[in-house]
């Protein structure tokens, strides 16, 4: 059995609110594996889905652009090691000058985009703070026929791009807005992957009320918790954050538009944190120096 240490226990007491205990409990019964110890909870207990892990290595800034018709938007992820250098004047304005090359020549290969002067500025920047920069990601949005695309970037570190058919950059741009605070998981219950599906619903089949309930309840039961999944996790379907009387969906029919797809970026997603134990380095150092 993997040893439970007190930052998991913390980290899982913080993501779904239980108590201490019983996240200890949990994380012993899923061999220290946090993510599967929420899911086995999922089953269990009931526990709605729990917030995301917010230990992410990379610091940095996320800037989008978008052409002057609307037809096409580009977005940037760059990384630096730490939170200062990542609100740091020379930092942001090379930011901008990779976004604003990211525009100009649509090119998504971080190596081809960032090659030449791009990258004589990088190193020029990383000798002059003395920390690592790298251009992560790019992506580029079209509108397609009919098509306009909106952008959103939230304090520089969550980005978004909107594709709507009709509308306007204002409605567009709201929609991102959405985006940004809700992070929903597709744009409509349609694009939901199968697999997520199937999870689910193993996870409502599992939970305490659905035991000994005849066949023919049970799917009632799993259909309408399966729309909610779907409702609350589709960008179309969310109660809009400015109106929650409505739907993003009404609000852009409203507006006279549709909600095509989005693209969102957040800086440091999908990179596990390597946690550092403060105390235990320094005596490691002081050991080697004897």
């Amino acid at each position: 059995m993997a040893t439970i240490t007190a930052s998991q226990v913390k980290e899982l007491r913080e993501r779904t609110g239980l108590a201490m205990m019983e996240c200890k409990k949990a994380l012993q019964e899923a061999d220290g594996d946090i993510d599967q110890a929420i899911e086995n909870l999922r089953k269990s207990s009931g526990l709605k889905a729990a917030k995301k892990a917010g230990r992410v290595a990379a610091e940095g800034a996320i800037a989008t652009r978008v052409a002057a018709d609307g037809s096409y938007g580009v977005m940037i992820e760059v990384n630096s090691e730490t939170d200062f250098v990542a609100r740091d004047d020379n930092f942001l304005g090379f930011v901008n000058q990779v976004a604003d090359q990211l525009l100009a020549t649509r090119e998504t290969d971080v190596s081809k985009l960032t090659a030449g002067d791009l990258e004589a500025a990088r190193e020029a920047l990383v000798q002059k703070i003395g920390e690592n920069i790298t251009v992560r990601r790019a992506s580029l949005v079209e509108a397609g026929d009919g098509g306009l695309v909106g952008h959103y970037v939230h304090g520089g570190r969550i980005g978004v791009l909107t594709v709507l058919k009709g509308g306007d950059a204002e409605v567009a741009k709201d929609v991102a807005m959405h985006v940004a605070a809700v992070n929903p998981k597709v744009c409509r219950p349609d694009d939901m992957p199968q697999e997520d599906l199937d999870k689910e619903k193993d996870i409502i089949l599992a939970q305490p009320d659905m035991a000994g309930k005849p066949a023919e309840i049970a799917e009632k039961m799993v259909g309408g918790r399966l729309k909610k999944f779907l409702a609350e996790n589709s960008l179309t379907e969310q109660a809009f954050i400015k109106n929650p009387d409505q739907t993003v969906a009404q609000f852009a029919k409203a507006a006279g538009a549709e909600v095509i797809s989005f693209n969102r970026f957040e800086v440091g997603e999908g990179i596990e944190k390597k946690e550092e134990d403060f105390a235990a380095e320094v005596a490691a150092q002081v050991a080697g120096n004897k």
